[in-house]
């Protein structure tokens, strides 16, 4: 780890250069990789010479660059990381999360805000729509609480919806999450998630592979979720179109060799297409949090956290107590302890859609108010208490 507490100014010195040529032009993962390789450290590739270079095929722009690095930069990267609670890890760190550097093209440096430590512990991520129903929102949250109350960090990319309340979710079961954003860390993206980037900061961990200073563009933002799967255990998919971005995490995942699950919803449902290609291609198919626990305890045994017990956890006791909607109610009230009911019985006996139906139903099993039974019915648990 470096930060101000612990480097040394040789420590120092080595940086620099790897933080300059991180702001080379055109010098990405791959080809940073590639420059080490040939030279040895990021201090030997600046002092490598044209003939070397001209070896290696660097064009004349990389050449000239690398005769003068942007050093006035580099001093404000060194400055960002004297702040309190400001971190960089290169990727020849024992403290560099191991997950992330198994990829084809791990970031060469991570700025990190907050808890380092969290990089290194078992991580779930969740992504989805930014522009989610309100039901996906409820499902995002409510499964982050659970998962975060396992003792999974939660990973998401902070962005409107699903990570937004997925983010909300593991903060409000007093767990860990962690926001990996495709701005310097110096920029909140977007500006509404201020006080949401405030929250993770104390609580969790921001991070980047940008330099603090780089402002928003849409060519880092599918490069950012690459990050996101690679330091996860496996990615769920909440609610997403067949276009949303949220597909490029779960297609980098599976080339990653994580696991990858998605929760169904409606046919009808634009925001559930998305879910439901994941699943065709051999995602797997998820209707409890405790789905992802059972599934992931067998891939990491020994590091996944303790698998909650067939009793409701505390957040779900929590939860229990809070007062539920007039819907969710009269959802309910239809159903008898113990007597299985379908959801087309559900639809016709509420007046609600088969759509709203599968997602109350989802939410209400996560709280521990109806079981799902054999054959796809549905059975109550306990009295209505509203």
């Amino acid at each position: 780890m470096l930060d101000k507490t612990t480097y040394t100014q040789q420590d120092k010195n080595d940086l620099a250069y790897w933080l300059a040529l991180h702001r080379a032009p055109r010098v990405g993962s791959v080809t940073f990789a590639k420059l080490l390789a040939a030279c040895g450290e990021p201090r030997q590739v600046f002092q490598a010479g044209a003939a070397q270079w001209n070896a290696l095929k660097l064009n004349a722009k990389l050449q000239a660059y690398l005769r003068a690095p942007n050093w006035a930069a580099v001093e404000k990267d060194l400055a960002w990381l004297e702040q309190d609670g400001h971190h960089i890890l290169t990727w020849n760190q024992a403290a560099y999360p191991a997950r992330l550097k198994e990829i084809h093209d791990p970031p060469p440096l991570l700025f990190i805000q907050g808890d380092l430590a969290l990089l290194s512990m078992p991580q779930l991520a969740i992504v989805g729509s930014r522009n989610p129903s309100q039901t996906g929102q409820d499902t995002a949250q409510e499964f982050a609480q659970y998962l975060a109350a396992a003792g999974w960090v939660i990973t998401s990319g902070m962005a409107f919806g699903i990570d937004a309340a997925s983010h909300r979710g593991a903060l409000d079961s007093h767990g860990y999450t962690i926001a990996v954003t495709g701005t310097g860390l110096n920029t909140v993206y977007p500006a509404k998630h201020k006080a949401l980037a405030g929250q993770i900061r104390r609580h969790g961990a921001m991070v980047s592979e940008f330099p603090p200073d780089m402002p928003p563009r849409h060519v880092h933002f599918p490069r950012r979720n690459r990050i996101i799967s690679g330091m996860s255990v496996g990615t769920l998919v909440v609610e997403a179109t067949l276009r949303s971005g949220s597909l490029i995490t779960a297609r980098q995942a599976t080339e990653q060799g994580r696991e990858v699950f998605a929760i169904p919803g409606s046919i009808h449902n634009p925001l559930a297409k998305g879910c439901h290609a994941l699943i065709k291609d051999g995602a797997k198919l998820v209707e409890s949090a405790h789905d992802i626990l059972e599934e992931l305890q067998a891939f990491i045994p020994g590091l996944a956290p303790k698998l909650p017990s067939a009793d409701l956890s505390p957040t779900q006791h929590a939860a229990q107590k809070d007062r539920l909607d007039e819907e969710y109610v009269q959802l309910l009230n239809q159903m008898g302890v113990g007597e299985p009911l379908s959801i087309d019985a559900m639809v016709e006996r509420c007046g609600l859609t088969a759509e709203a139906v599968s997602s109350m139903l989802l939410i209400l099993e996560l709280r521990g108010r109806v079981h799902h039974l054999p054959g796809g019915s549905y059975a109550r648990v306990g009295a209505v208490e509203g």
